[in-house]
């Protein structure tokens, strides 16, 4: 692979301490990140969050028990892996960060099923006042009205959150069904511990009401919550690149429709389907490969937008042609990345493609006139990557 001649270095941000990383006789100007906000809001976030999952294990611990809890938790853990999988194919071109995909995901098995307990026990209150527990008004009202409403906001509410602090990071629909994902994959797996525990107690161990919660729950359904909250999650994902954090709440209003519509339908099944498992293959069967139909389209129009970028920096001397093509496919990354791992840099060239597409998307925060979240900075910072990429790639003979 060969070594581009370098372009200009960018402008810098006003306010910034600059940091000189250099090449040869050639430098990137790169100023020094101010994150003290940032990490202070995390942490914050991180010491309620971790009060919430508490709170909530205590409520799961009195009302399943120790030993049906314990057996649930090997059993919800089996969706949830499943899932994690499938989220961590969806992110796989450009990662979000870590720190908060953890805090999706806690926030999706705290925070949104502490709300959904709050709400739930209010109206039970109320309807105790008008003499309708238990009734099948009751029940119809909650599983078909209250549930959707109340948790595809809770779920919802949690990538709004993210999206306010993470705008630097969060670049479109992908990422806001990435979000969404991990969140409502939480949910699911605190949902699942209650109604797997309560089966459990019900059989006396694992029986049959066991198995069927378990085929309906784990095997059949575990990607249904994914797929309600998705829609919020790619509504914000727009926002993410039309407006800022006020005019965020109208798509995460507008997101909540279609969420709490799915919801509704996947709970009303059980009134009218008078042959549950048709309907499952009929309707919820097709709804699911529309669903991975329309987060392919999303990847693939990722990969051309890191084309579209990489290409204009291409054009002045950052990347060559070559490059941009091996950096801009699937398969011509793993080309890469196999060819680099034969020469003992396989690491090094997995950091150059991370940063590569960083640098993309922050040059599309730039076009996108989005220079007021530090898109100025962050392509900066990538570019002055990139010098210090190249350099741990200096002995890397070119591709054949």
């Amino acid at each position: 692979m060969s070594d581009p001649v370098f372009g200009a270095a960018p402008a810098i941000a006003r306010n910034a301490d600059p940091v000189v990383a250099r090449d040869g006789d050639r430098a990137v100007t790169v100023p020094v990140r101010r994150k003290g906000g940032i990490i202070a809001l995390a942490a914050l976030g991180f010491v309620v969050l971790t009060l919430v999952i508490l709170l909530v294990a205590w409520y799961l611990l009195a009302v399943l028990g120790p030993t049906a809890l314990l057996v649930a938790l090997g059993l919800a853990a089996i969706p949830l892996v499943g899932v994690l999988f499938f989220i961590r194919w969806i992110d796989r071109w450009e990662p979000e960060p870590r720190g908060a995909l953890l805090f999706a995901l806690l926030w999706g098995a705290g925070a949104s099923v502490l709300i959904a307990l709050a709400f739930s026990g209010v109206t039970q209150y109320y309807e105790a006042l008008a003499g309708l527990s238990g009734s099948g008004v009751a029940t119809l009202f909650a599983s078909v009205v209250q549930a959707p409403i109340i948790e595809e906001s809770a779920k919802g509410l949690g990538i709004l959150l993210i999206l306010w602090v993470m705008r630097r990071t969060f670049d479109g629909p992908v990422d806001g069904v990435v979000y969404a994902a991990t969140i409502a994959i939480g949910f699911a797996f605190t949902e699942n511990l209650q109604y797997f525990g309560l089966a459990i107690n019900r059989d006396g161990g694992l029986g049959t009401d066991v198995a069927q919660t378990f085929l309906l729950r784990a095997i059949l359904s575990p990607f249904a919550h994914v797929m309600f909250t998705a829609c919020t999650g790619v509504l914000l994902g727009m926002a993410a690149r039309r407006t800022g954090r006020l005019g965020a709440i109208g798509y995460f209003l507008l997101g909540l429709v279609p969420a709490v519509l799915l919801h509704a339908f996947w709970n009303s099944a059980s009134y009218w389907a008078t042959d549950w498992f048709r309907y499952y293959f009929v309707v919820q069967v097709p709804l699911f490969v529309l669903a991975i139909a329309g987060v392919t389209r999303l990847r693939r129009h990722e990969q051309r937008l890191t084309h579209v970028r990489l290409a204009e920096y291409a054009a002045v001397g950052w990347f060559t042609e070559s490059e941009v093509n091996l950096l801009t496919t699937g398969a011509g990354r793993q080309r890469a990345i196999t060819w680099a791992t034969r020469h003992g840099l396989g690491h090094a060239y997995r950091r150059f493609v991370r940063d590569a597409t960083r640098l993309a998307f922050a040059r599309e925060r730039l076009v996108n006139a989005r220079q007021g979240i530090g898109a100025s900075l962050d392509e900066a910072a990538l570019l002055a990557a990139i010098v210090e990429d190249r350099r741990a790639l200096g002995a890397l003979p070119p591709l054949r």
